[in-house]
């Protein structure tokens, strides 16, 4: 039981890293972008959407997209140190 679970918390854990990454890519492009309409400004749009839409949901109307940025990396951040402390304690107890 506790070797899924411990699965389950690597898997939980690798995705917020994968979500920090790209946020965190976005956040570089969309300050170094001199093009608003960029591609590759574009491209990070549409992959970080997903990511930032829970945290919309949580933020005031009016949010700017540097903001949501902002927090929605802290959010994930945030999320994955609590799934690397939730491994290392289920290493732990083995």
């Amino acid at each position: 039981m506790i070797e899924s679970l411990s699965q389950i918390v690597f898997l939980a854990r690798f995705l917020c890293f994968m979500a920090v990454f790209y946020l965190a890519l976005h956040k570089l492009v969309a300050r170094l972008s001199q093009k608003k309409d960029s591609k590759l400004l574009w491209f990070f749009s549409v992959l970080t959407t997903p990511l930032t839409r829970p945290v919309r949901a949580w933020t005031m109307p009016g949010t700017s997209d540097d903001q949501l940025l902002s927090k929605s990396l802290l959010f994930y951040s945030f999320l994955w140190i609590c799934f690397i402390v939730i491994g290392r304690i289920l290493i732990v107890s083995r």
